[in-house]
């Protein structure tokens, strides 16, 4: 049995973001419940110069709203970057989610050798369909999800491996 493009990516963006929402949830809780301002958790960083919890949830789902859209031959929906509480930043990966949820398999399947150019570090680069989700974007995509779950448990948020991976 082969896996499709479709299967690689849609399916895998959803159940992560999924997972990830629920993270939000219990970071949200957590800040209620010992009264830390929201703002401390959405601005935590791991060093000075990485991007804040924030950026990385905004990155997550730029990620896996635009890899679908251009393995589907299209480009992603605008999403402006101004999120600043959680319900904010999980109302956008509800929209990301509802979004993946509108490309099919028939759009994706075949994309294997489509070519798609996206900028790296400054410069356009060129990549197939199947390297551009296994090579660069699934990869991009968990970095962005880890940290994100990294800074919360750094900071306090009563998280486990379960959240991340969620039930199998």
């Amino acid at each position: 049995m082969t896996i499709s493009m479709y299967q690689a990516s849609v399916p895998v963006f959803i159940r992560t973001l999924t997972n990830l929402r629920g993270i939000l949830e219990k970071a949200a809780a957590h800040a209620r419940e010992r009264k830390i301002d929201e703002a401390a958790l959405l601005s935590a960083r791991l060093f000075p110069d990485m991007l804040t919890f924030t950026r990385q949830v905004q990155v997550a789902t730029d990620f896996a709203r635009g890899t679908g859209a251009r393995l589907a031959g299209g480009e992603p929906p605008a999403a402006e970057d101004k999120e600043a509480s959680f319900a904010e930043l999980i109302g956008r990966v509800d929209r990301t989610i509802e979004y993946l949820r509108t490309l099919s398999a028939a759009g994706i399947d075949g994309s294997e050798t489509r070519e798609i150019v996206r900028p790296v570090r400054g410069e356009p680069k060129k990549f197939n369909g199947q390297d551009y989700l296994l090579v660069y974007a699934l990869p991009n995509f968990y970095f962005h999800t880890t940290t994100a779950y990294a800074l919360l448990r750094h900071n306090g948020v009563a998280l486990g491996k379960g959240d991340f991976i969620g039930s199998l």
